[in-house]
């Protein structure tokens, strides 16, 4: 660097902790104002550090980030220049410069389309906030293991130095696919080995891995109304044609979706704990179920999300468990045991899919984190997992006791409670003309997560009723907060 160059840095401010940045924003500065040309040699480290009375550590750390972001080059025994080519000088200079008035709006027709995976979306989160009061589909997010997690994340970080890079099969790693494996055998009496275990994002991605791993544009689906909208969002994005399906006592009517529907190549079923009406799927219905797919040549997508929160009667088995065909796509996650964020879920996928489903993961997004699958691994090797389950459970029960307490004590003459043994939310049968929009939104007012049941629809509502979350706080809260919400409905 030329002499004259040299007073651009006096008066440089050491300052603790934050050298580095400031020698590295410096330099940038006066490269990208033109006060350092290209071409120009840059002083030695020891020289420059010198010049500024500062480390000459704190100069190498700034050099290097100019270095790795292109603005300085190295040329073997001749020292160090400015780069000719500067990075956001290439980025500005590349196109003209937009005037905001010159930006074009979007193309009105297309903005004014039918999308109707665009209007499924509208308002999808309005109340949803995942830590308010009676929101639904969280777990007890409040008893998160935070000690005994952290104490296995550092027991397999110190292991990971010679696991990172080792583990990136698109299909998950391997020790999580045996631990879930054998769990679900255990618990849920699937019938899989661990190489039909995929490790997925979630019940979303599952459902949108499937839906585009299996279906086109124009393919029929069953849907239960009311039903997940997720589900139904992911069909639709692929161009698939959701057919709702009534639901009643027990679960889907599947002869109703045979009688209306009978080309459809998926349903969707949630038997364990029908969403979002929480019944169950009756042993006959499973059978004619099952002998559909079969006579059809067609799958069932499996959403077992809430398997583990029963409180009087053990699970049931799955519907997987009883299928001889192979026609069965069986899905659950861990976030509503975990938190909501903890985007770990699994498929358990028919032999003949295998490849099909684990290409489409691939190309979904490589593979899921390595850190928590490996965690998560030993989380359920340990037992910590089914303990975690068990606790969970406890504290749900009591929980939801309060809940149903609380509205029967305070708003007995505005709801009624339907009759449930499972899930983390219960469904209110509104009375004396009172609609759940309504309901939803003093709930917004004030700060909780109440939904209207009218979300789930598809076609015309058929009662008036919303849901209300109950796990993630404690049951003094869902106390106050019944009390709070019959003070303004």
């Amino acid at each position: 660097m030329k002499k004259n160059n040299a007073p651009l840095f006096q008066g440089f401010v050491l300052g603790k902790g934050v050298v580095k940045e400031q020698v590295y924003h410096t330099l940038r500065d006066h490269i990208l104002a033109g006060r350092l040309p290209a071409g120009t040699k840059m002083p030695s480290t020891r020289a420059l550090s010198e010049m500024m009375s500062i480390s000459r550590n704190s100069v190498i750390a700034g050099y290097d980030r100019l270095l790795d972001e292109g603005y300085i080059l190295t040329r073997k025994g001749s020292g160090t220049y400015v780069a000719n080519n500067i990075p956001d000088r290439s980025i500005s200079n590349s196109y003209p410069k937009i005037e905001l008035e010159e930006v074009a709006a979007p193309d009105e027709q297309v903005n004014s389309q039918n999308n109707p995976v665009r209007d499924l979306w509208s308002n999808e989160y309005e109340g949803r906030g995942m830590n308010r009061l009676f929101a639904v589909g969280v777990g007890c997010t409040d008893l998160f293991p935070h000690a005994l997690w952290g104490k296995l994340l550092q027991r397999v970080w110190r292991q990971s130095r010679h696991q990172l890079g080792a583990h990136t099969h698109p299909c998950g790693y391997f020790p999580l696919r045996k631990a879930v494996c054998r769990y679900i055998k255990t618990t849920r009496g699937v019938n899989c080995n661990e190489d039909q275990i995929i490790i997925v994002n979630g019940i979303q991605q599952a459902l949108n891995i499937t839906a585009r791993a299996l279906l086109s544009t124009g393919t029929e689906v069953w849907l239960d109304d009311p039903g997940y909208k997720g589900a139904r969002g992911a069909f639709m994005s692929v161009g698939a044609m959701v057919r709702p399906v009534q639901v009643d006592s027990e679960g889907m009517n599947v002869r109703y979706g045979i009688d209306h529907f009978p080309d459809a190549k998926l349903a969707y079923v949630v038997p364990s704990d029908q969403y979002p009406l929480s019944g169950t799927l009756s042993l006959s219905r499973r059978f004619e179920l099952l002998e559909w797919a079969k006579s059809n040549q067609a799958w069932i997508f499996e959403d077992d999300y809430n398997s583990e929160f029963r409180y009087a009667d053990r699970s049931l088995q799955a519907l997987q468990g009883l299928d001889q065909n192979q026609r069965v796509i069986y899905a659950g996650t861990f976030s509503k045991m975990m938190y909501p964020e903890f985007r770990l879920g699994f498929l358990v996928v028919p032999p003949g899919l295998q490849e099909q489903i684990m290409v489409t993961k691939y190309f979904s997004d490589l593979g899921s984190s390595y850190l928590e699958q490996a965690v998560m691994a030993s989380f359920i090797e340990d037992g910590h997992y089914a303990s975690h389950v068990r606790r969970i459970r406890k504290a749900c029960y009591e929980r939801r006791t309060a809940l149903v307490n609380a509205i029967q004590q305070y708003l007995a003459d505005k709801m009624i409670v339907q009759s449930s043994d499972s899930g983390v939310h219960i469904v209110c049968w509104l009375q004396n003309g009172l609609t759940g929009n309504e309901v939803e939104e003093q709930a917004r007012l004030l700060g909780m997560g109440i939904l209207s049941l009218s979300r789930y629809y598809q076609g015309d509502v058929s009662r008036q009723g919303i849901l209300i979350g109950f796990a993630n706080h404690p049951a003094e809260a869902i106390v106050d907060g019944i009390r709070r919400l019959a003070q303004v409905i």
